[in-house]
This record gives structure tokens, sequence and C-alpha cells, in this order.
């Protein structure tokens, strides 16, 4: 397993992110996630990642419990406050501490501001909060080693929090792939957060899958440059060209996708210059089809009143982009007529904790427009 070394500690290259654990009869499937933890923690990896609304909450619980079984310096642990829900920062010390209890664990290795964007940034600077002075306690109290922040929002907001904060900041997660470095201009982010000497931990490097469900002309492409890699391969390769990369985070669901990413990550190939400008050159043709940029994170459908999926809802509105109907139609009529595009209230509710800040509101009254 490869690892970088931060501040002393030899950190795995290949996180393992705590947001897509397999699932059985709507809840975590533990048996199976046990054993996708265990065969990572036999394989090098090191380092786990989680979040207070990941799964419900049951990411923190499930994780806690497994990492259990393990001495508490053989991993690294990260969660995150969830400054996504601006509710939540009124009740920092309940939310911190039972974020500890979940986790069974006295201290978090690293420990991350979530999600800093244009909808909450006056709340994370605050001092009437005082969410950052209070973080910063409890790292001089060691139940915070690492201290950082992850963001989906604008340079604009980056720029602000670091000018604010990026002194007591020891890295940023961003969503970084060889379709965003250009789409969610993360390049410009990269080098800004660099100015600061912070390096990036990464989040989403496949996308949520769609860079590994590429066109077949696009796959065909990629094994003629190396014909032995298997694609997602390829966007963990273009990581490992980025001198500033850090940590990259995987929400691997199946024992098959750990075992795939631990091979890739047993050596270190970088992508040539050549093959990077073949990714960015494949960026751009797939940017002129994709209709919205969700990623299925699912903050969305925890706010929804109506318990609308979402995230299925708009793969559907994209698909329909694609191929103008007939499929999208089959797939729509075998969702309950409640959970339709239609069913939306337009509250916006959705909108607020949306990472890619799509107005999900508008797309599905288009999308219900487009199915009748």
């Amino acid at each position: 397993m490869l690892t970088f070394d931060f501040h002393g500690l030899a950190i795995s290259r290949l996180g393992m992110g705590g947001m897509r654990f397999p699932m059985k009869d709507e809840a975590i499937d533990f048996d199976a996630t046990k054993q996708i933890l265990d065969h990572a923690m036999a394989n090098g990896i090191n380092y786990y990642d989680t979040a207070y609304g990941y799964h419900g909450g049951q990411s923190e619980v499930v994780l806690g419990k497994l990492l259990t079984a393990y001495p508490r310096d053989s991993y690294y642990l990260a969660d995150k406050f969830p400054g996504y829900d601006v509710s939540t920062f009124a009740r920092k010390e309940e939310i911190f501490e039972e974020q500890l209890r979940r986790c069974q664990t006295e201290y978090f290795d690293f420990y991350l501001c979530h999600n800093v964007c244009e909808k909450n940034i006056d709340a994370f600077l605050d001092p009437t909060y005082g969410l950052i002075p209070y973080l910063l306690e409890q790292k001089k109290a060691g139940k915070i080693r690492h201290f950082g922040f992850s963001t989906h929002g604008s340079l604009k907001v980056i720029r602000r929090f670091l000018e604010a904060c990026g002194g007591e900041m020891e890295f940023c997660q961003i969503q970084l792939n060889w379709l965003d470095y250009s789409l969610q201009n993360a390049e410009e982010k990269i080098r800004l957060i660099s100015s600061f000497g912070i390096p990036v931990w990464v989040m989403e490097p496949l996308r949520g899958g769609r860079l590994v469900n590429l066109s077949e002309a696009h796959r065909e492409r990629l094994k003629t440059l190396r014909p032995g890699e298997n694609i997602p391969a390829w966007s963990f390769r273009y990581l490992q060209s980025l001198p500033e990369v850090g940590v990259i985070l995987s929400g691997m669901s199946t024992l098959s996708q750990l075992q795939e990413n631990i091979a890739t990550f047993s050596e270190d190939k970088p992508t040539t210059a050549t093959e990077t400008a073949v990714l960015y050159g494949m960026a751009e043709e797939m940017k002129r089809s994709i209709a919205l940029p969700c990623t299925a994170c699912r903050y969305c459908v925890e706010y929804c009143p109506q318990e609308l999926d979402i995230p299925r809802l708009l793969a559907l509105y994209n698909e329909n982009a694609v191929t103008e109907g007939g499929d999208v139609k089959a797939a729509l009529s075998e969702i309950p007529a409640e959970k339709h595009p239609s069913s939306c209230l337009s509250c916006r509710s959705c909108e607020e904790v949306c990472p890619q800040q799509i107005r999900i509101s508008e797309a599905m009254e288009r999308f219900s427009s487009l199915m009748n």
C-alpha cells in the first residue's frame, strides 16, 4: 500500500470513505461492511473517513464499532462537523460529544469543518457561534489531533475561509478528478489551497461512479494507452500524478471494488503528460453531455419532506438528456407515483445542503414537464 508522510505519520494514499457502505434492508449491512473493513486493514489501509450525516448517522456507529477490534494506534479516524446544516452550529458541544460516543473513541485523528460553502461560510466564521474556537479547544484538549475542512464551495468562499482560518487548517478536502479539474475549477482551488501550505485530500475521485461508466469509445481510448489497466484505476493514476494530493478517499461498497483499488495502490504509476491530456480531452467531450452534476451523495434525501429519491430522479433526468425519453419513462413507471418528480414541493430544503449547488426544484419541475 502506497503511503505518504504527514507530520511524521505514514498514511495510506487510499482512504476508506464511509458514505457508501453496503446496504441491506435499507440499513448498513454490518457483516458485509466488516468483511470490507477487515480486508482493508489487512492490506494497509489505515485512514477511515465518516461524517455525522452519512447513512443517517449510522456510518459513525458502524465504523466506530468495527474499529474497536483494532489497536487505536493502528488506524486514523476522520470525522466532520455537519456545518452543511446551519441549524447544527448552536449544538456544537452536543454534536461533537455525540460523535465521540458514536465512534467509541476518545479522540479523532482528523476532524473537518464539513462542506464550507456559500450557504454556511458566515456561520462558520460567526463569533456568536464560536465553532472554530470551540474545535480548536478540542484540539488543545487532545480530542482532535489534526484539524482541516472540506469544501464544495467557490474559489471566493475558499479564499475567504483560508484568509480567516488558514493558519489553523492542516489539510483541505475537495472534490477532485480529471473531469472536475476544469468542470468545478479544481485546478484553481488546488493552487489556492497550496499557497497556504496545505495539502489536498480528495473526495469523489470516481465522481460517484460516473468516471467508471464511460462510453465504449472512451473505454477503448484508455485501453489503447494502457491495455492492462482497469477503468477505475485511471482516475487514481491521474490523482497520483498531482503532487499536492495526499489521501484519496473512495467509498468502496463491495469487496471486489476494494480489492481492485488495493491492487492499484500497490504501486505508483501516475499518468504521463500525454495520458493526462487524453483524460482532459475526454472531460471536455463529457461536459457537453452532462445535464446535472449529481454525485449521489444523498444529503438532499435527508431533507426532503416528500422523501423523494432525488439522486435516482436526477440520474434519470440526465439519462433523458441523452436518450430523449423511452427508457427513462419505463424506469420512472417503476417508481411509485407519489415519488415522481411531480411530487416535489419546491421547498428548496434539498438545495440548501446540495454540495454541487444543483437547482433541484427547477430540475424536478422540468423533468415532470418532460415526462407528461
